[in-house]
């Protein structure tokens, strides 16, 4: 069995995180018992997530335990199996962590799943045609559940997220805005995602009233439903452009990820428009999976969502890529 290099939590933040939270680590990997499958892990998803867990504090998921490799979905390659569903170079996806080999007990029902790479390349299994492609699909179609001709807004614009977001909205006949940190990202969203705009919260310098004033030339139809992966000014600026019955899908908090509670500026909006706020965790609604991967992984085959991917060489290079 292969010696495996791992990435763990050594510490926890003191406010924001630094790469001296982690360590790295050598282990002997144990030989397979009855049930369990040897995985290299060619490719490791850094997400946003993962941040709120490396607190000690309450969340919606336990806090990610020290000495512990840190926990994040993978992608890789069968190398020995003692479990008759896979078989030695079948490509898989899992939850096996910042490290490059995981023994992985396949008995469990969802910690293993094979994947297609015949029309869809296998790192996009954990964007794209993974979990925040899932994440997009479900605060869409389930939560805010468009009608064509609405117009829908996704902070966080050009991750894989709000890309995904974008892809899934145009489909359905929506008017789609971004908001994105920069000028390159904003033109990456119209002219490469096919968002029909993008502003630039930079831009903005934290004036909630000058953003609100940048989305009703954005949205001069008033946004009927949004997607919230940032939350603080960001969202009080929407929130003053929201319709009555508007719906907005939460599902991350990142301006709050170091620790400081997010104040709301406005919540009488939410009763005087008569608003739907619903937060989600997109890992306790399985049972939309099949059907939210089957229409991500046709608009990825068929190229009308062509996501892009920032790579990161070498499992060492993991905790400043997720810092970055």
């Amino acid at each position: 069995m292969p010696q495996n290099k791992q990435i763990v939590l050594d510490n926890r933040p003191q406010g924001e995180a630094t790469v001296d939270n982690f360590k790295l680590v050598v282990t002997d990997t144990a030989p397979l018992q009855d049930g369990q499958v040897l995985v290299q892990n060619h490719y490791l998803s850094l997400d946003p997530y993962m941040r709120g867990r490396m607190n000690d504090g309450k969340s919606y998921a336990q806090p990610q335990p020290l000495g512990e490799v840190m926990i994040g979905g993978t992608v890789g390659e069968v190398l020995e199996s003692r479990h008759p569903r896979y078989a030695v170079g079948d490509k898989v996806v899992g939850m096996g962590g910042w490290q490059q080999y995981s023994v992985v007990d396949a008995s469990k029902p969802g910690t293993l799943r094979k994947v297609d790479t015949t029309h869809v390349p296998l790192s996009h299994y954990l964007g794209a045609v993974g979990m925040p492609g899932v994440t997009a699909w479900y605060g869409l179609v389930k939560i805010i559940n468009p009608k064509a001709g609405e117009t829908v807004v996704v902070s966080a614009a050009t991750g894989a997220v709000g890309s995904t977001y974008a892809a899934v909205a145009k489909a359905r006949g929506c008017r789609v805005v971004g908001i994105a940190g920069g000028p390159e990202k904003c033109a990456y969203a119209v002219n490469e995602l096919g968002f029909d705009a993008c502003i630039d919260y930079k831009a903005h310098n934290g004036d909630t009233r000058s953003l609100a004033k940048a989305l009703k030339d954005a949205c001069p139809d008033g946004i009927d439903g949004y997607f919230e992966n940032v939350g603080g000014w960001i969202m009080d600026a929407v929130m003053l452009r929201m319709n009555a019955f508007g719906r907005i899908a939460v599902c991350g908090m990142i301006a709050g990820y170091d620790g400081a509670p997010l104040a709301m500026a406005n919540p009488a909006l939410i009763l005087i428009n008569r608003m739907k706020i619903e937060g989600f965790i997109v890992g306790e609604h399985m049972e939309v999976w099949p059907e939210a991967l089957k229409e991500l992984g046709q608009l990825v085959g068929s190229g009308t969502l062509r996501p892009r991917e920032s790579v990161a060489q070498g499992l060492a290079a993991a905790p400043e890529a997720f810092l970055g």
